[in-house]
């Protein structure tokens, strides 16, 4: 396919910018072959007519799928502009600041810590492939490290960029990760001297400049050592071309470097006194850049770390101060005051201050270095000539010789450094860490930037010959046809300036002759090199520069300071008064073969790139140019013997704002860096690769069904491709991969939005129409629906008379009744039947349930004593092995917290995954987005077109409303005549015009302005009838508004009274039941005194059988031998066997009188129970005859409001019906005021006769405390004790005969208590029905304008409540009560009391489900206060006090005897775990 077929509508392309380096544009118009012109939109909305060539088109823009992408070399289309929107997307957008290029990592300096360095980073990339996780420069450091362990060759690390792009941070970071990774075998800790050995580098070679705060100053490369098991054993430390200059000199809001400010910030310390320093702002090197501090850094803070760093080196005190002392003495050098004698001499007073203490730090004699700093000896063949110098000259000697002592001083360091990293071993591989200076160029560029860039040439040079071998490489190992692609050499550049008779020979050919200058050095340039060589040229607007033409850009150097530099000279006689200094380590700087201070020094050889200077006066001495040459030519051949790995750092701003992208700085150093290098490379050939299964997956949408039946994937991708893009050129297939050209994966990219756009068009139009064809059956349900419903009530209106309505409702009544008394029969069948069912069943159970009491009462009682000494025993053994649980528990806890920690690092680990699948997640959503726009892109031009529909429609229905008004006259001639018979036809008529009107209207506001004047005339005339028509409605409808409310009046009342009908018929329905339980208490009676009888004589009869037994069956000799004395004191312990013996002893001979007297007073309660049965049939045939009476006369009034309502429909005839009903209506309250003086008759009665029943209630309780008083009295009653023996046979006899006279006694007062119960309901039955009455005389008293006084209020010892305020009663009673409060220091049982008074509501009810839940929350909430207050005395009583209370009250209320053990048994669970607390401690 060509490529000007890909410049069509909708597709974007990169335009220049002044500003932003590339703008993005959309084309408007598609671009055919031979337009001198392309039409494209810019991002703000702009038209431009950009003019192109049709050579030279401007670069297409990769599709949004391919934004952010992790590589660069994966997108399709390849240049500057892609490779620049992306960083800038995935570092200001995506805040991502690492990017593959290629072999290259791009690191974006983000100026702002961020948290991707930790451990668990290192960890995450550890043992990872290169492109499994996102870009990092721990992922090029583990890609080094496995290739090193994988394939055992050296490895090699490049760290490059400009100033300030974070080149010494990268570095940091990755020697960071070696030691982690690969921790050393030894003790001695390698890999922690190795990264200390960054902190003393940097305070001696790092300083603040305009562009970065931590400026690396020199070249650096690390060589990190590792044995057979690839771990650290060692390091080594190469040093190139260090800034002497800055020690001298710094331009403004500069510094010098880090150490001095160090010191200066240390100078009070009291080691520190004898240097004699002060601030900063004091020394001339220290404060010539007007900047010594820098914002966020203390430098007192960073001398202590420089300290600690050389003690975990090895370097000793001594060392350090031996350090100090020099760097103390350079600052007092720079503040030496050199005054001017005349214009060609200078000197220097003996007594300043800083001359002396200079001389004394280094131990120099004053008197000499004052002398010869002014004056310089020439020596010739005949004589020795001492001549002055001038104050500048002086001034450069000064300098000099403070640049030569600090050269010295960082190289001795740095070789103090690698001896503390040496090793004994040997060195099986090393990984190389090079960090050095990126490609620079200023407005002024001296020496030292045509040394770095001239590194930068020989770095991109191996860098382009190792790119273009891993292209080839890969071409090879996919069996692709390889093809030469052109890339760029810099050979010429790097002959230019290091073959013979290049810059550099020529420019140390000028340092040895001794009048040479830096203007004969640059004519020499001009006259070998200018119009002979296209890569050097002459300015034309000066004669003291030249250009180079390097790969990255021209670059204009200025010669002066050249030749000075490179000789880097100091006068002879100066190092010789150096060479004198009896400080050891200044004379050992100047020697000619100089001696070691490290002991160490005769077995270690030290690799350095700066060899020993020899005499100045030799014709051999080495320049700085040669030495840097020397140097760089062995890096080069070090890197070409290892795996290079590349790290290009770039500088995003030179504000240093965090995440700020500057497209031009940036576009600058991708050039110089070698990226778009790559890139170009890259796009000669293939540069878009995918696998088969990615693009599979990607592109399946583009396949045919019958592509798709294929198996192979592999082949599926084959048939696709040949199919889509007919040039077999712009692919390739390889054993795993395709390989596409440029432009190709962009191609199929817009084939298939195209196809998902088609598919989306078809599925908006299906859905769309599906909705309009259900909208328009819902609107036409609707209007069935609606004809339906009016069509009904009209003919229901026409059919339905009166006297059919009074016919209907006399046949129901006929039925109501008929049916009533059908029913009722059933009912009365059905609940005798089921009476008799419950009475057999309930005396089965009861029978049953005193079986098995009687068995198990024994029992009980033997193993409760049995388990009591059990537990004692078991607790005793249970305590002596509590603290051994507890210190085994406490291990558990232990080993939980350490496996909870590791699983906390692995859901780290996770976490970071997590992340890595959100960021991948959040590029498909912004792709998602983005087809969202176009799809409502597609829409815009849907509802445009709808718009325009929409028009003509509108223009239309003003045509049909002329006609509608036409028909509106006519119809109003109609209406005049019809209005009486058909009101509410036009009603609805109306209605539907005027809705259609002024929907109309309101739709057609904006075209109607233009009609309005035509229409005027007409629209006056049809607003005069519209309101004539709608004055009469209102006429009508103020009329039917009238009707409505005389019938909703009417219609109330019949509402109330068929309510009050309602409830009389239920009350009336339970007479039946009354009636039942009458006759089920007097059953009962009989059964009752059968069974007292029957029970009495077998009582008799066992009791004599049992003794009989008993006393010929026991041996009381052999039972008093098998107990012991501990079971005989168990079993009497308390004294309860004692106190159970005289009981029952007692019980037996009191029995029979008190059966007599109870079986008196149960006969007594059941005549006074048979006297109120009858009384209350009697009342009950009294309500039913005034209920049948009250149901005739709602029956008539039913029939009167039927009546009614079906005379209201008529109109005509609706006022005289009204008068009629007025009639009635004062019949009917006379009636009413006869049935209230009834039933005030009834209320009265029904009044009475409960307070009788109450009364024989309370006389039935008082007798029964009198028998349990009467009982107490006879137990007390002190008798004789026989001897053991009798005793033992009587207690067994009594203590059988008292268990079955107490189950007889329980079941009597059971019995009682149904029977009490069963009086609870009827009283509950009858307040029921007196409510009943009073809202009946509430209603006549309305009516009838009768007041009838209410009833006293009656106290039934309840307290209401709902269901919702359960937690809010726990919460104030239980929860935030406490025992010293006022309301319960007055009544202690409070809470319990009213707690029952909430239980007694809820049974009141007979909702079980709301007593069960409110049984729970009390008991939780005791539960909770008993555990929360386990140590507080005062709050356990209290509390067991309340529950005891609450219990009682419980078992009072259900009948049940009330004892002590129960309600220990009710708080053994909230005490449960306050006991076990106590007994742990």
């Amino acid at each position: 396919m060509a490529l000007a077929e890909l410049y069509t509508q909708y597709n974007r392309v990169w335009i220049p910018d002044s500003e932003e380096v590339w703008q993005s544009a959309e084309i408007t118009k598609d671009y055919k072959a031979g337009d001198r012109f392309l039409h494209v939109q810019l991002e703000d909305g702009t038209e431009l007519h950009y003019p192109v060539d049709p050579s030279a088109l401007p670069p297409l823009r990769n599709p949004d799928i391919l934004v952010g992408e992790n590589d660069l070399t994966a997108l399709s289309y390849l240049h500057e502009p892609a490779v620049l929107h992306n960083l800038k997307v995935r570092f200001v957008e995506s805040r991502l600041i690492y990017t593959y290029s290629g072999i290259i990592l791009v690191a974006i300096n983000p100026y702002k810590q961020l948290p991707i360095y930790g451990d668990a980073i290192i960890h995450a990339y550890s043992g990872q492939n290169m492109g499994d996780m996102d870009p990092h420069i721990f992922a090029v450091a583990e890609e080094a490290y496995k290739q090193m362990a994988r394939n055992g060759k050296n490895q090699s690390i490049i760290v490059s960029g400009e100033s300030g792009a974070g080149k010494t941070v990268s570095a940091r970071y990755t020697m960071r990760y070696f030691a982690t990774v690969s921790k050393s075998s030894s003790n001695a800790h390698v890999e922690d001297k190795v990264l200390a050995s960054n902190p003393i580098t940097e305070a001696v070679g790092n300083a603040k400049t305009t562009r970065n705060d931590n400026s690396s100053r020199f070249g650096k490369y690390t060589e990190i050592s590792f044995d057979q098991r690839y771990r650290i054993i060692g390091a080594n430390m190469r040093t190139y071309l260090l800034e002497k200059s800055r020690v001298v000199f710094q331009s403004e809001n500069e510094r010098n470097y880090h150490i001095f400010y160090q010191l200066c910030a240390s100078a009070m310390q009291p080691e520190f006194k004898h240097l004699k320093l002060g601030s900063a702002e004091e020394f001339n090197y220290t404060r010539m850049g007007g900047s010594t501090t820098i914002e966020g850094v203390d430098d007192r803070a960073n001398m202590i770390e420089t300290q600690k760093t050389f003690a975990l080196l090895g370097l000793k005190e001594d060392f350090q101060m031996d350090v100090f002392k020099t760097l103390a003495a350079i600052l007092h050098l720079g503040n030496l005051e050199i005054t001017a004698v005349g214009d060609e001499r200078s000197s220097i007073n003996l007594e300043d201050n800083h001359l002396n203490i200079f001389c004394e730090l280094l131990e120099l004699n004053s008197d000499k270095m004052a002398q010869w700093l002014c004056h310089r000896k020439i020596i010739t063949t005949s004589e020795t000539v001492i001549k002055p110098m001038t104050k500048p000259q002086a001034l450069n000697a000064r300098d000099a010789l403070a640049k030569k002592i600090y050269s010295h001083l960082f190289d001795f360091i740095v070789e103090r450094i690698n001896q503390a990293l040496q090793f004994s071993g040997k060195q099986h591989t090393f990984i190389g860490v090079l960090d050095i200076y990126g490609f620079e160029t200023f407005d002024v560029n001296s020496f030292e930037q045509f040394c770095i860039n001239y590194a930068n040439e020989k770095l991109q040079q191996q860098f382009n010959l190792h790119v273009f071998k891993l292209e080839q490489e890969e071409y090879m190992k996919e069996d692709i046809p390889w093809t030469l692609i052109d890339f760029y050499d810099n050979q010429p550049v790097i002959d230019l300036i290091e073959a013979k008779m290049g810059i550099l020979e020529l420019l140390d050919e000028e340092c040895l002759l001794p009048h040479g200058t830096d203007e004969n050095w640059l004519q020499k340039l001009y006259n070998n090199f200018v119009n002979k060589n296209t890569l050097f040229e002459k300015p034309r607007m000066s004669n003291t520069s030249f250009i180079i033409q390097h790969f990255a850009d021209k670059v204009e150097y200025k010669c002066e300071g050249f030749l000075e530099k490179n000789r880097d000279t100091v006068y002879e006689v100066l190092m010789e008064i150096l060479k004198e200094s009896k400080f050891r380590l200044c004379a050992n700087f100047f020697q000619d073969n100089p001696v070691s201070v490290s002991p160490f020094s005769s077995t270690i050889s030290i690799k350095s790139a700066r060899p020993v200077l020899k005499s100045p006066n030799k014709q051999l001495r080495m320049t700085v140019g040669s030495k840097f040459r020397s140097s760089l030519s062995l890096l080069m051949e070090t890197l070409n013997a290892t795996t290079p790995h590349y790290v290009r750092c770039i500088k995003p701003n030179d504000e240093k704002q965090p995440f700020e992208f500057d497209s031009k700085r940036v576009a600058q150093q991708l050039r110089a860096c070698g990226v778009l290098e790559t890139i170009r490379i890259s796009a000669q050939s293939y540069p878009s690769r995918w696998t088969y299964i990615e693009f599979f997956s990607r592109y399946s949408i583009l396949m045919t069904q019958q592509e798709l039946s294929v198996n192979d994937k592999k082949q599926i991708c084959k048939i696709v491709l040949q199919r889509l893009i007919q040039d077999p050129n712009q692919y390739q297939f390889g054993r795993t991969k395709i390989f596409f050209r440029a432009g190709q994966v962009a191609y199929l990219e817009k084939l298939r939005s195209d196809k998902l756009r088609h598919a989306c068009v078809v599925i908006q139009k299906s859905v769309r129409g599906w909705l309009q064809r259900r909208r328009f059956l819902c609107l036409r349900r609707a209007a069935l629906t609606i004809q339906q419903y009016f069509r009904g009530q009209r003919t229901v209106r026409q059919a339905i008379t009166a006297r059919a309505l009074k016919e209907t409702w006399a046949a129901i009544i006929i039925q109501k009744y008929c049916r009533g008394y059908l029913v009722r029969k059933l009912c009365q069948l059905i609940h005798v039947a089921a009476v008799t069912i419950q009475a057999h069943t309930r005396g089965f159970l009861a029978r049953k349930k005193y079986r098995k009491m009687l068995e198990e009462h024994k029992a009980v009682i033997l193993q409760k004593y049995a388990r009591a000494w059990l537990a004692r025993r078991r607790f005793q053994n249970v305590r002596r092995f509590v603290l051994n649980i507890q210190l085994s528990y406490r291990v558990q806890r232990l080993q939980k917290k350490i496996e909870e920690q590791s699983k906390e690092n692995h859901g780290l680990l996770e976490r970071l995954t997590n992340l890595a699948s959100t960021h991948m997640n959040d590029l498909d959503t912004i792709q998602k987005l983005e087809s969202e726009l176009e799809k409502l892109a597609a829409q815009k031009r849907t509802y445009e077109e709808k718009g325009k529909k929409y028009k003509e429609d509108s223009e239309q229905k003003i045509l049909k409303l002329e006609s509608q008004n036409k028909e509106l006259r006519e119809q109003k001639e109609t209406l005049e005549v019809k209005l009486q018979e058909k009101t509410e036809e036009m009603k609805e008529k109306m209605d539907d015009l005027t809705k259609q009107l002024f929907d109309d209207v309101r739709k057609e506001e904006s075209q109607r302005m233009i009609l309005e004047k035509n229409f005027q005339n007409q629209r006056q005339d049809y607003e005069k009838e519209i309101e004539s028509l709608k004055g009469e409605i209102k006429v009508l409808r103020e009329e039917k508004t009238q009707l409505q409310q005389q019938i909703q009046q009417e219609m109330s009342i019949q509402d109330d009274l068929k309510m009050e009908v309602g409830q009389l018929t239920k009350q009336v329905q339970k007479i039946p039941e009354l009636q039942k339980e009458i006759e089920l208490l007097q059953t009962q009676k009989l059964d009752v005194e059968k069974q007292a009888q029957s029970q009495k004589r077998e009582m008799r009869e066992k009791m004599s059988e049992v003794t009989k037994q008993l006393l010929e069956s026991y041996d009381f000799e052999d039972v008093r031998s098998r107990l012991s004395t501990e079971d005989l004191e168990h079993l009497n312990e308390d004294g309860e066997l004692w106190f159970a013996y005289e009981g029952l002893k007692k019980a037996t001979r009191v029995l029979e009188s008190h059966f007599q007297t109870q079986k008196e007073n149960y006969e007594k309660e059941i005549e006074g129970l048979n006297l109120k049965v009858e009384h209350l049939s009697q009342d009950i045939n009294h309500l039913q005859k005034l209920f049948r009476e009250e149901n005739d006369i709602n029956d008539g009034i039913r029939l009167e409001v039927s009546r009614l309502t079906s005379e209201n429909l008529v109109i005509p005839d609706l006022k005289q019906q009204v008068s009629e009903l007025e009639n009635q209506k004062l019949d009917l309250e006379n009636r009413l005021q006869e049935q209230t003086a009834k039933l005030k008759e009834i209320s009265n009665r029904l009044h009475h006769e409960p307070e009788g029943d109450r009364t024989l209630r309370r006389t039935n309780e008082v007798q029964n405390e009198a028998d349990m008083k009467e009982k107490e009295r006879l137990n007390v009653i002190p008798q004789e004790m026989e001897g053991l023996s009798n005793g033992l046979k009587q207690d067994e006899v009594q203590a059988e005969v008292k268990s079955k006279m107490k189950q007889e006694t329980t079941r009597l007062t059971v019995e009682n208590m149904d029977l009490e119960e069963e009086l609870d309901m009827k009283d509950r039955i009858i307040k029921k029905l007196e409510d009943q009455i009073k809202t009946l005389t509430k209603t006549t008293e309305k009516d009838g304008e009768v007041h009838v006084s209410a009833l006293p209020k009656e106290y039934i010892g309840m307290m209401e409540y709902k269901r919702e305020d359960e937690e809010r009663i726990v919460q104030n009673l239980i929860l935030d009560l406490k025992p010293r409060g006022v309301v319960v220091n007055m009544i202690p049982g409070l809470p319990a009391h009213i707690l029952f008074m909430c239980v007694r509501y809820a049974d009141y009810l007979n909702d079980a489900d709301m007593l069960k839940s409110f049984i729970n929350v009390t008991i939780d909430g005791i539960k909770q206060v008993v555990k929360e207050n386990s140590e507080d005395f005062e709050m356990l009583s209290f509390w067991l006090s309340n529950t005891y209370y609450f219990l009682n009250c419980l078992k009072q209320y259900s009948g049940e005897e009330v004892g002590v053990i129960s309600s220990d048994n009710f708080i053994a669970l909230p005490l449960a775990d306050s006991n076990k607390e106590n007994g742990q401690r």
